[in-house]
C-alpha cells in the first residue's frame, strides 16, 4: 500500500463511527480469507499463514467487543459463531484445505450484509425521526 493510500485508510478508521468501523473490520476480514485463499491455491504457505492470521486477529477482535449486557442472546450467538469461525481458520491452515476459508468468507459475507442493512435501517430512522422533531 503506497504512503498516501495508507494514510487514506487511518484517517477513515480515526474518523469512523463505531458502525462503520464494525464494516471495515468484517471488509477486512474477508479480504485477508480471500487473500489466504489465493495464496493455499498458489500453494505459498507462508502468505497463506500470514492471512490467516490477520483474518483471525481481526474475528477475535469482533468476538472481544461483543457487548454481552446489552445483546444477550445475539452476542452468544454471535460469539459461538466468531469461534467457529476460527477453528475453522485453524483448520484451513493446519491442513491447507480452503473449504474451511471458504465457510469463513461466507459466514463473513452474510454478517457484513447483515450490519449494513442494520447500519443503513439505523441511519434512515434517526433521519426520519429528526424531520418529525424539526418538522
Amino acid at each position: 500500500m503506497n504512503y498516501g493510500a495508507k494514510n487514506y485508510k487511518q484517517m477513515q478508521i480515526t474518523t469512523a463511527s463505531p458502525a462503520q468501523v464494525l464494516i471495515l473490520l468484517y471488509e477486512a476480514a474477508i479480504k485477508n480469507v480471500k487473500k489466504a485463499t489465493d495464496a493455499l491455491e498458489k500453494k505459498d504457505y507462508a502468505t497463506k499463514g500470514l492471512h490467516i492470521g490477520k483474518a483471525h486477529d481481526i474475528i477475535n477482535e469482533l468476538n472481544t467487543t461483543l457487548n454481552h449486557e446489552v445483546g444477550q442472546e445475539i452476542a452468544k450467538d454471535l460469539e459461538r459463531l466468531y469461534n467457529f469461525m476460527v477453528s475453522e481458520l485453524l483448520r484451513a491452515n493446519i491442513n491447507n484445505d480452503p473449504a474451511p476459508l471458504q465457510v469463513v468468507q461466507k459466514n463473513l459475507e452474510t454478517l457484513l450484509d447483515g450490519w449494513r442493512g442494520a447500519v443503513a435501517q439505523f441511519q434512515k430512522d434517526a433521519a426520519t425521526q429528526r424531520k418529525s422533531e424539526n418538522g
